[in-house]
């Protein structure tokens, strides 16, 4: 029986429970006491929680108690004798939330709740495969395969099909795999057409011949124990029938986040008895990118007819305003069942909305403020800088050790930590000094080269022996006939491509040479051909630190800057300020939440406009009201009027979502008042906004100033330095003697005359 025939049946009539609450003693007994657990509940919540029998939607808003729902819900159902524990599933994302609902059920009912089937998909995808394993070709002791494991096989068939693993990475053939099993696609039901940028359309046989292979080898991947269950469940009525029957309740938690293959599996274990309750947040969904799948949500009432919908509004993590911005902000959205927030909190501060000149101002404003906080008594653990993409933290990193101002990257590197940077600064170190064998080692077959281990042992060899660098003896071997042609061009190749970028060394600015020598050494390159989704922003990230260099007035300079700055350890026990993305602080909350770069084209990602349209708009806005639902206490809003991006200003507007936040709950801000003046009037963040840019006077650097207009003693402006006077004049490169900020070095086109 077909998977989609199976979810079309038309619905059987509420499981009649009587017989599982009957007792066995005839004798009358007193009504039992309310549980305690009921009574910390408020209305919404009690509701969600009683409301045991037939389908129910529990639209969990942020902050709004959904951990307590769901795990009281659990509890209530034991401890009311509707089910044994082992008549109950319950699915989680993650193996914490699935230990930490298992725990707060044992606190609430006094006793272990031992039999549950609760976990993530994945393992009880697998538990229940393990029993029918025979059913879809496999042993119940097959093997599940890691992501090493499952690119190591891919390569293996790569190499046998005799298609070019550098050119088609396994990896990227990983990843289209997987798309297909997300949503419950075996290879005889994917589409030919899918993947066919892979391999000249051979992804699908391919598929075909890997799902061969697992079988082969007793093994199964991530994606297996879902599509394997479904396949069983459609073959095998049954099976599906024993389950249906066994789970006589379930439970999800993050609905919003379920992908196809999920969707369906909870499908046909609810369809008996339709006991099923999700709690999720559709405003909430954003992880469009990697198979989740908003309309699982949206359509659950259409899934399930007769359902209830209980609405959890009541907040009780943040203040009026910041619940007031968020819910107009997503309000925006069309592809959403609808809830306000609110609270009985105190209303707090306006989310502060302020634009920038720029990325440097943006961060000094951000450390200030920080620095103001902490003057007031706040604890730097509770503030937070959240951003939309990675390369972004690299300013405030850079602010933040200048002022001595402790942080952490959480879910991800510092920086200069991400292998991409240490790869280019690798490429840098050896630029400066060919005598640095440990960024020579780094570099030497990255991108790959050919240049095998055979090959970087003689190297090490000859190294040793005669007592210099691996350069040094690279440098002797390729006069040699110690190598085999392949790798003696390879390695000549690099080595005179080094001659000529220390030659352009000597006449171009640094920034230039990296991005030349990033370009020529296929290292680019490398990223652009590599369909991961954390490609675009390693490249992303690179140009951030082309950017970068512009700052050092030498390459020499910048090393050291970089040394010092990675040298820097936490501190154990030491309050920080947490830096990470958008999408990894989703579930956390701070009293301050700082969201810079609010620009159209960074947030909203173009990349996302760009593949998705409106539903990807749709995905950036509930990630910008998640990032606004993180704040207890107060929430700043940044945006900045230039980027420099890949050694270029980029001239960039303020975020369409600073024109969607209500003015009843936002105020505009200058770089002033985060100084201790006093905010100026609330008028529009819209009006002031492009106020403000407009301020800017964009055009001034856009075009190149009259000819003989800039001479040595004449008084300039310089939007970011202020007031100075020009000392000499090199072409379009300008020296001078700033009021404030010293003495600098600028482009002509980014001063005015005073």
């Amino acid at each position: 029986m077909a998977i989609d025939s199976l979810c079309d049946r038309p619905m059987s009539d509420p499981f009649d429970l009587s017989a599982a609450v009957a007792t066995s003693s005839a004798q009358p007994q007193a009504l039992a006491p309310e549980p305690a657990y009921l009574a910390v509940l408020n209305a919404e919540q009690r509701v969600a929680v009683e409301a045991i029998d037939g389908p129910v939607l529990v639209l969990a808003g942020a902050g709004t108690g959904k951990t307590r729902v769901l795990t009281t819900r659990l509890a209530h159902i034991l401890h009311q004798r509707k089910a044994f524990p082992s008549e109950v599933l319950a699915v989680t994302f993650t193996n914490k939330a699935a230990r930490e609902m298992v725990d707060r059920v044992t606190q609430l009912i006094g006793r272990p709740a031992e039999g549950l089937w609760l976990g993530t998909f994945h393992a009880m995808a697998a538990r229940i495969l393990r029993r029918h394993a025979e059913l879809v070709g496999l042993k119940s002791d097959f093997t599940i395969l890691d992501s090493d494991d499952q690119t190591r096989l891919l390569k293996q068939l790569l190499r046998a099909s005799d298609i070019d693993e550098k050119r088609w990475p396994a990896r990227n053939l990983s990843i289209i795999i997987q798309r297909w099993k997300d949503r419950g696609l075996a290879p005889e039901k994917a589409a030919t057409t899918d993947g066919a940028e892979f391999a000249n359309g051979r992804a699908h046989e391919l598929y075909r011949q890997y799902q061969e292979r697992l079988r082969a080898v007793n093994a199964a991947d991530f994606g297996d124990l879902l599509m394997h269950n479904l396949t069983i469940f459609t073959v095998k009525s049954d099976v599906l029938a024993e389950y249906e029957q066994r789970f006589k309740y379930i439970l999800v938690d993050e609905y919003q986040d379920t992908n196809v293959a999920q969707y369906l599996w909870l499908r046909l274990l609810a369809r008996a008895r339709h006991n099923i309750c999700c709690v999720g947040d559709d405003d909430q969904s954003i992880y469009g990118w990697r198979g989740a799948e908003v309309g699982n949500i949206l359509r659950f009432e259409k899934d399930f007819p007769g359902a209830k919908v209980i609405r959890l509004e009541r907040n009780y993590r943040s203040t009026g305003h910041i619940l007031g911005a968020a819910s107009g902000l997503i309000a925006h959205n069309a592809g959403r069942l609808g809830k306000t927030l609110w609270t009985e909190g105190v209303d707090g501060e306006p989310v502060a909305v302020t634009s920038c000149w720029d990325g440097d101002e943006e961060a000094r404003i951000v450390g200030e403020e920080i620095e103001n906080l902490q003057r007031r008594g706040e604890s730097l653990d509770q503030m937070a800088v959240l951003v939309r993409a990675g390369f972004q933290t690299r300013a405030f990193e850079e602010r933040f050790v200048s002022i001595d101002l402790p942080y952490r990257v959480i879910g991800g590197l510092r920086f200069y930590e991400r292998q991409e940077i240490r790869d280019a600064i690798a490429y840098l170190r050896v630029l400066a000094n060919p005598d640095d064998d440990l960024a020579f080692e780094r570099i030497v077959n990255t991108p790959r080269r050919g240049l095998g281990d055979a090959t970087l042992q003689l190297v090490h060899r000859l190294a040793r022996a005669s007592d210099c660098s691996l350069h040094a003896a690279a440098d002797m071997l390729i006069e040699t006939d110690e190598l085999k042609p392949k790798p003696r061009g390879a390695l000549a190749s690099l080595l005179k491509n080094f001659a000529a970028w220390r030659v352009l060394a000597e006449e171009a600015p640094h920034w230039d040479v990296l991005d030349t020598l990033l370009t020529e050494s296929g290292y680019i390159e490398m990223w652009k051909k590599d369909k991961t989704p954390q490609a675009p922003g390693r490249l992303e990230n690179l140009d951030e630190l082309t950017g970068a260099l512009e700052e050092f007035e030498s390459l020499g300079e910048f090393l050291e800057h970089v040394s010092l700055v990675m040298d820097r350890e936490e501190g154990q026990g030491e309050e920080m300020v947490s830096f990470m993305t958008l999408h990894g602080a989703k579930g956390l909350e701070f009293d301050n939440v700082f969201l810079p770069g609010w620009e159209e084209g960074l947030f909203p990602h173009q990349l996302a406009l760009d593949e998705s349209g409106a539903k990807g708009l749709e995905e950036e806005r509930r990630l910008a009201y998640v990032g606004l639902t993180r704040a207890r206490k107060r929430a700043y809003i940044l945006s900045a009027a230039n980027r420099h991006v890949h050694n270029q200003w980029i001239s960039a507007l303020p975020s369409r979502f600073i024109d969607e936040l209500p003015t009843d709950h936002s105020e505009a801000r200058n770089g002033d008042d985060f100084r201790g003046a006093q905010p100026t009037s609330s008028s529009s963040p819209r009006n002031r906004t492009r106020t403000s840019v407009q301020n800017f006077d964009i055009a001034v650097w856009q075009k190149e100033p009259e000819e003989g207009s800039l001479t040595v003693g004449k008084r300039i402006f310089h939007q970011k330095f202020g007031y100075g006077r020009i000392l000499a004049v090199e072409g379009s490169k300008l020296s001078i003697s700033f009021d404030k900020a010293g003495d600098k070095k600028v482009i002509d086109r980014f001063v005015q005359l005073a």
